[in-house]
């Protein structure tokens, strides 16, 4: 069933993982989905500097969650960000035909072309984790996608601080960061965590 929450075994190394991040910051104060998607990306990442970073409204992560159970579409940016989801079938049409000829014709990279092709497919209500292409994100806040929820992270130099800020801007339910770091795999974390949020690393 694709709205079930994610069952697996918690590996010893990532439960020792998540002990040492504990020791070094204490997240206990925060809402428990804030909680859980700030500890999720740093646990994949190493890198205690997210604890600052991320913007994580509790309402849009719970609007998110309930999305996810009730079988909402996921679509990425990259298929590495969709090879990192764990339990869930991702839509990315990044690769697809269809999606350089739109991209050729309409004056667009092929990341915000492959938005254009998904929402067609998608329609509302979906869930889009980005992780690598700022201009994905960007087309997407343009669009009357009327998302369940953005996992906004890409990464890079190039427009990713100007794409997650805009995200910020637009009122979507969002989750983002301020600075030019992201990426798939911390996108993929940050997903993860609502699908594991029954977990007790």
């Amino acid at each position: 069933m694709p709205g079930r929450p994610v069952s697996r075994a918690v590996h010893p190394i990532e439960r020792r993982s998540y002990e040492i991040l504990r020791s070094r910051v204490d997240l206990s104060h925060l809402p428990p989905l804030t909680r859980a998607v700030i500890e999720r990306v740093v646990h994949a990442s190493a890198d205690l500097d997210y604890v600052t970073d991320l913007v994580c409204v509790e309402a849009a992560l719970a609007g998110g969650l309930a999305a996810l159970r009730a079988g909402a579409p996921v679509v990425t940016d990259v298929a590495m960000v969709a090879a990192g989801i764990t339990g869930r079938e991702a839509l990315c049409p990044v690769a697809e035909a269809a999606t350089a000829a739109l991209a050729r014709a309409a004056g667009l990279t092929r990341s915000a072309a492959a938005v254009r092709i998904a929402l067609d497919r998608v329609g509302p209500g979906a869930v889009w984790v980005v992780g690598c292409a700022p201009t994905a994100l960007a087309e997407l806040v343009t669009l009357d996608a009327r998302p369940a929820l953005v996992v906004g992270l890409p990464v890079g130099f190039v427009g990713a601080v100007e794409a997650k800020a805009a995200l910020r801007a637009s009122g979507l339910p969002g989750v983002s960061n301020r600075s030019e770091k992201g990426g798939s795999a911390v996108a993929a974390a940050a997903l993860n965590a609502l699908l594991y949020v029954e977990e007790k690393p």
